[in-house]
């Protein structure tokens, strides 16, 4: 995959909404569940999944490592449609984008399954059948 291309301003109260979205994940990496740790390289950080730094909707926040941020932001783009199914974590925020309209869903989205599916509470601010943006 490509990586998202980076456009937009970040919000005048960037620092609130990034330090909100680090405290709704435990101060953990989303992806590796490292604890915010900056001399072992796990620098807490927020990606903004579409790469739109202006767009700060709650699906598209991911508290993400400095390590796990890079390889995220390098590597996925959610505009290409998915070929496989994606890991458990980041399941949320590409239902969230494709519940916004963003991106064409691939053979392997299904919300239903996805949220049946997920180890954990799904996430109060992700979509569901009822809850579609």
């Amino acid at each position: 995959m490509t990586p998202a291309k980076q456009r937009g301003e970040y919000a005048d109260n960037w620092k609130e909404i990034s330090d909100q979205v680090k405290e709704d994940a435990g101060n953990r990496c989303v992806r590796c569940q490292h604890p915010h740790d900056p001399t072992s390289g796990h620098c807490l950080t927020t990606h903004h999944f579409d790469g739109d730094r202006g767009n700060n909707e709650r699906w598209n926040l991911m508290a993400l490592c400095q390590r796990c941020h890079l390889s995220v932001q390098g590597r996925v783009d959610p505009d290409v449609p998915l070929l496989m199914e994606p890991s458990d974590w980041i399941r949320p925020y590409i239902a969230g984008f494709y519940e916004s309209g963003g991106g064409m869903p691939g053979p392997t989205y299904n919300l239903e399954q996805w949220i049946e599916k997920y180890p954990h509470d799904w996430p109060t601010w992700a979509p569901t059948p009822s809850k579609i943006f």
